[in-house]
Formats: structure tokens, C-alpha cells, sequence
């Protein structure tokens, strides 16, 4: 893809690990063992074959602690440099598991995944993630869905094979607030529009600060994420950008009203995603599926799809599914089943777009959601923030089915398209909808709605 950095050029530019000395790895460890992902049969056959066809990594039965590259769990020892010894070590070995061992807390700027590595956190530990931002080198990243370079994310990973960040342990970013700020977007759009590079779109130094992402694997292949918690992030939690077959299973996210924009999950022109059994908080969206922004986006024209969320907890105030706004390279095929909403969370699909994005969010599937909305329990906007241009997107179908609600505080469904670009298809079968404030649902310039066994507030649509 156009403007996409080559190893040459990171290394080039500071951001590859030097060699080390390889340590003996110690004997099998438990994180050595294979995999588990719990996921039930899905009612739909195309779901049940993303789950089967999104790749898992696995491990060599080799353990590297850090421990024993120096790390130590004071809290305030640098670690840094030998957590990346013990990720290098463990890659140069053929890959296995570089253990963070529990009962103390390791203070580290940021980490490097590299391929065939799990950074595996036991019980009991904790990652404290610098306040010195001179420990996150800059690295390619998307920005709100515009490709620069910027301070790295907490763990981050590029053009990497068979990664994974698993274990019961604890990420904690909450130090980083000293650096870790700005949404300057309106600069790199004016970089956008003068055709400057991603490469060239350097954000620290130019006077100019937009945050980094907890969690992003860039442009990797088989990408595990499991059990972990993360806390006090500033931005965006779990990132994945331009990735194919990523899992997300069991991990906890800050539901935290402390800083805005920390949503759950980003998936973004991502390909075969799932995403299951996860307690999912935050200050925005639970899971947000982007696709880039405007011309940058379209630039790249990478779309997120064969997406698969199930038995999850929402607790974020924004949408538990969200289509966008950056969703210009397109979304389809997103399939959410068996998920509880709770707290002030506004909708159960929230789907955004407008002329000036354009994009698609099309085959979008929910079955089995269930719980309380502070707004509507479907909200499809195709002018969002009233940005306008030429690009309209294209929306639907929308499937709802065996869905309830004890409270919702708005209107059952908000569906809106354009007069020159109707929404394909909205699908709503054997739902109960309880506790709706606003009973005259929204449905404008939509084509073949249709209800089957539907009920608001006892009253049949």
C-alpha cells in the first residue's frame, strides 16, 4: 500500500531493537499451552465460518522472564531495555512466551512485539506504562483514521507473525497523561491535502500533539489478545490496524470516565476479527470498526470485515457496536451475538457516516442484545457532524433479531439515509422492546423494512 514504511526505513530511523546475547529459555511454562477460545455455534453459517477461519497463533513451549534480562518489579526501575532484550532473545530463539511474573509492578516505556512472541502477564502483575515520552519512539500509526507518525503506542507491533499479549495480568497507562494528549487532527488534514507523505507526517516535534493508541498491532497477521486488563488509557484501548486474523478473548477495558475517546476496540481495516468474552468498558464507543478518514482513507481503501463479536459486557457511553465515522474503506459482514448492555451506553448499533467520509457499513448483524440505552437501540446517521462533500455512503442491510430492551430513553430505531442514497435493508424479527420513552420510530429514506414479531412496549409494529 501506498506510503506504508519498509524495515529499511524504520531501522533507518532508530525504532529496530539491537541484538542481544540469548539467554537459556526455561522449561514449558503454562503459558505454553495451545489456545482456548470460547465460542458458541453462531446463528449465522458465514459467522460460524469467520470463526473458523480466523487463525490463532501458538507459541514454542520456550519461556524468556524478564526478570532475566534485569527487569525488576519496583515500580520505578526502567524497564525498557530489558523487556526488549527478552522479546529479542525469545524471537532469535524461534519465538516462545516472555513471561512478566506476578507480584510487582514493572515500570516501561513502550514494547515491541515481534513475530512467533507472546508477552504473557502472570497473576498478579502489572505493566506501568512512563510518564517519560522519550521511552515511545515514533512510529507508523493511524490517527483517527489519517496514516502519520507519532509517539508508539504502549505495545505496538509492525508488518509481525503470530503475536500475542495474554496472561491475567494488568496494563496500566495511567502515567502517560503527562504526554499522551492533543487531538490536533485538523493538522494532519492539512498535511493530507497537500499530498505530504505518512512518513512525513511527524506529529511530535511539530508542534502539533495528537495521543497514541494503548494497544496496536499495525499491519500484522495472527494477532491474539487475551485475558488481560487495561487501565487508565488515554486514548483508543485495542487498536488493530490493517491486520488479518485477530482474537480478542477474555481481556477487560477501562470503562473509566476520566478521559474521552478511550473506546473498548478499534478494529480497523482489520479482515477476519472475533472478539469474545470480554468485559468491554469505556468513555465512547465499546467497539468502534473503522475504516480510515476522507482522503487519507481513501488513499489507503482498505475496508474492515468478517467481523465476529459475541458474549460480551458493554460499558461504554456510546454505541456497543459502532459503524465509523471513519469508515471510508468500507465495513461489512459483522455479525454480534449474545451481548449485555449496561450503565449509559446510547446504542446498541450505532452506524455514522456523511458526504464527506463516504464509505459503506453493509451486512451488519445483531442477535441477542439485550439490556438498557440511554438513546435508541439502533442509530444510523448519514450526516454526521454535518460534514458534507461528495462521497455519499452507502448503508444496510441491517439485520435485528431476538433483541430486548428494559429501558430505552429515546426511540426503539433511528434509521435515517440520504434522498440519493437509501439504506438497503433494515431487518428487525422476534424483538421485545421495553421502557421506550419515544414510540414513533425514525425510518427515512429507507428501503424493504420490515418487522416480523416485533413489540414496543407491548404494541405490536
Amino acid at each position: 500500500m501506498d506510503g506504508r514504511f519498509t524495515r529499511r526505513q524504520l531501522i533507518k530511523g532508530g525504532l529496530a531493537v539491537a541484538a542481544v546475547p540469548l539467554l537459556p529459555a526455561l522449561p514449558i511454562s503454562p503459558a505454553s499451552a495451545a489456545p482456548r477460545i470460547d465460542v458458541p455455534v453462531l446463528p449465522w453459517p458465514a459467522a460460524n465460518d469467520i470463526v473458523a477461519n480466523t487463525t490463532i497463533p501458538t507459541f514454542p513451549d520456550r519461556s524468556f522472564p524478564i526478570t532475566g534480562y534485569g527487569a525488576k518489579n519496583d515500580g520505578k526501575t526502567d524497564n525498557t531495555a530489558a523487556i526488549a532484550k527478552a522479546i529479542e532473545a525469545c524471537a532469535a530463539a524461534g519465538g516462545g512466551h516472555v513471561i512478566v511474573p506476578g507480584g510487582g509492578s514493572f515500570l516501561t516505556g513502550a514494547i515491541r512485539l515481534k513475530s512467533n512472541v507472546d508477552l504473557h502477564l502472570e497473576s498478579g502483575s502489572v505493566l506501568k506504562f512512563s510518564g517519560d515520552a522519550a521511552k515511545f519512539p515514533n512510529v507508523l500509526t493511524r490517527y483517527e483514521g489519517i496514516e502519520c507518525v507519532n509517539h508508539s503506542p504502549m505495545i505496538y507491533a509492525y508488518q509481525e507473525k503470530n503475536i500475542g499479549l495474554t496472561g491475567s495480568g494488568t496494563l496500566d497507562a495511567a502515567a502517560t497523561s503527562s504526554w499522551n494528549k492533543g487531538s490536533d487532527r485538523a493538522y494532519l488534514e492539512s498535511l493530507v491535502a497537500k499530498g505530504t507523505a505518512p512518513e512525513k507526517r511527524v506529529v511530535p516535534g511539530s508542534g502539533h500533539t495528537m495521543r497514541s493508541a494503548f494497544v496496536e498491532p499495525y499491519a500484522c497477521e495472527n494477532v491474539l489478545i487475551q485475558g488481560v486488563t487495561l487501565k487508565n488509557s488515554m486514548f483508543w484501548q485495542l487498536h488493530p490496524t490493517l491486520c488479518r486474523n485477530v482474537t480478542v478473548d477474555g481481556v477487560s477495558t477501562d470503562p473509566s470516565t476520566a478521559h474521552s475517546n478511550t473506546d473498548g476496540c478499534d478494529p480497523e481495516s482489520c479482515d477476519h476479527v472475533v472478539i469474545a468474552n470480554c468485559t468491554l468498558g469505556a468513555h465512547d464507543d465499546n467497539i468502534a470498526i473503522k475504516a480510515g478518514r476522507d482522503a487519507d482513507g481513501r488513499r489507503v481503501n482498505v475496508p474492515c470485515q468478517n467481523l465476529v463479536v459475541v458474549n460480551c459486557v458493554m460499558n461504554g457511553n456510546w454505541g456497543a457496536i459502532t459503524c465509523g465515522s471513519e469508515q471510508t474503506g468500507g465495513i461489512r459482514n459483522v455479525y454480534a451475538y449474545k451481548l449485555t448492555v449496561k450503565g449509559d451506553t446510547k446504542f446498541a448499533l450505532y452506524v455514522k457516516s456523511n458526504t464527506l467520509r463516504g464509505g459503506f457499513s453493509e451486512n451488519i448483524n445483531l442477535d441477542s442484545v439485550s439490556g438498557t440505552f440511554a438513546r435508541n437501540f439502533v442509530y444510523v446517521t448519514s450526516t454526521y457532524n454535518s460534514q458534507t462533500g461528495s462521497f455519499v455512503p452507502s448503508f444496510g442491510p441491517f439485520t435485528i433479531s431476538n433483541c430486548s430492551s428494559t429501558k430505552i430513553a429515546g426511540k426503539a430505531f433511528d434509521v435515517s439515509g440520504l434522498s440519493n442514497a437509501h439504506v438497503h435493508g433494515f431487518a428487525v424479527a422476534n424483538s421485545t422492546f421495553k421502557g421506550v420513552a419515544d414510540t414513533s420510530n425514525t425510518l427515512k429514506y429507507v428501503d424493504n423494512a420490515r418487522f416480523t414479531n416485533v413489540t414496543v412496549n407491548g404494541k405490536p409494529i
